[in-house]
């Protein structure tokens, strides 16, 4: 590539880098704050993304957050009226998502909060909570990787009430799946041994919005209400079509509940896997579970009805 050329290039990628920058700050600082209580730890977080970003002194919005940010963190500590100052001067000063639309925009975010939930090293219910309350705040993200990933597993470690220590750990290994633990002062020094101990192949989506008409189905697993062709022969009578291979068209892979009690936060197999790699590709392909699949078929039956 010509210096020009180059140049250009670096002037462009250079104010996307900063709006992805600015997303995810605003991300860390709501993600460090959802239990209230902001600890050293993540003050150092704060920190080490000025650091990161020093480069950028010179030009706005950095010029105005780095020094604020550290003005703020100078006594270890940050007050809610001081992070509301930075997340002012984010919203305020930044390109104005010139160069991402709002759903990258707002995955971003999310990337960000899952990193501030992170940065201390630890996870608490009150975080998993807020985490819960900001993404049914944010549903037009759904369908977007990894938005139905983690609705899913947050709604399912939360139904009993309580965040036990395994499902801290679970929690702890997928989110670092979704952030930049390079980027971070605490993260990526997590015990590398936990990601050999939890392993998680994909998440079904929660209460996911199926259409059928016109939309090309996967089916794995084995299902406890019927046979696969009964379930093609089913999708094709109402105008959808039905493949055994997960490929770029799949709009949707219909995960069978027979053998998997799992099934709420974990589908594992080869299908699964190729579905999971399609929608970090960035695919709109949603992986389901067989229950949702007949709610749906039995919704359409009573809409023939009546």
């Amino acid at each position: 590539m010509g210096s020009y050329e180059a140049m250009e290039y670096r002037r462009f990628t250079s104010k996307s880098e900063f709006d992805k920058a600015i997303h995810t700050l605003e991300g860390i600082l709501k993600g460090i704050a959802l239990d209230t209580k902001i600890n050293s730890k993540e003050i150092e977080e704060l920190n080490h993304w000025c650091i990161l970003h020093r480069r950028f002194l010179h030009k706005s919005p950095f010029k105005e957050l780095i020094p604020l940010i550290e003005q703020s963190i100078a006594d270890n500590e940050i007050t809610i009226e001081e992070r509301e100052d930075i997340l002012w001067v984010c919203n305020n000063c930044k390109a104005g998502n010139q160069y991402f639309d709002v759903i990258t925009s707002d995955i971003q975010r999310l990337q960000g909060l899952l990193h501030g939930i992170l940065s201390d090293n630890e996870i608490n219910q009150e975080e998993i909570s807020g985490l819960k309350d900001w993404l049914n705040e944010n549903e037009h993200l759904a369908s977007t990787f990894p938005y139905d990933e983690v609705y899913s597993l947050v709604v399912s470690v939360l139904a009993d009430g309580k965040l036990d220590e395994q499902e801290k750990k679970l929690l702890e290994v997928f989110f670092t799946e979704f952030i930049d633990t390079q980027s971070s002062y605490n993260i990526n020094k997590l015990d590398l041994e936990l990601k050999k101990e939890i392993k998680i192949s994909g998440i079904a989506a929660i209460c996911p919005e199926i259409k059928i008409k016109g939309k090309s189905f996967c089916f794995t697993g084995a299902s406890s209400r019927s046979t696969r062709n009964k379930i093609k022969e089913q999708i094709r009578s109402l105008g959808g079509r039905f493949n055994d291979r997960v490929t770029q068209s799949t709009n949707y892979l219909i995960v069978g509940d027979l053998g998997n009690p799992a099934w709420a936060f974990s589908c594992y197999g080869r299908k699964v896997e190729k579905a999971m790699q399609l929608r970090k590709a960035g695919q709109k392909i949603l992986i389901v579970h067989e229950n949702d699949f007949w709610d749906q078929i039995e919704d359409l039956r009573i809409v023939d009805l009546a």
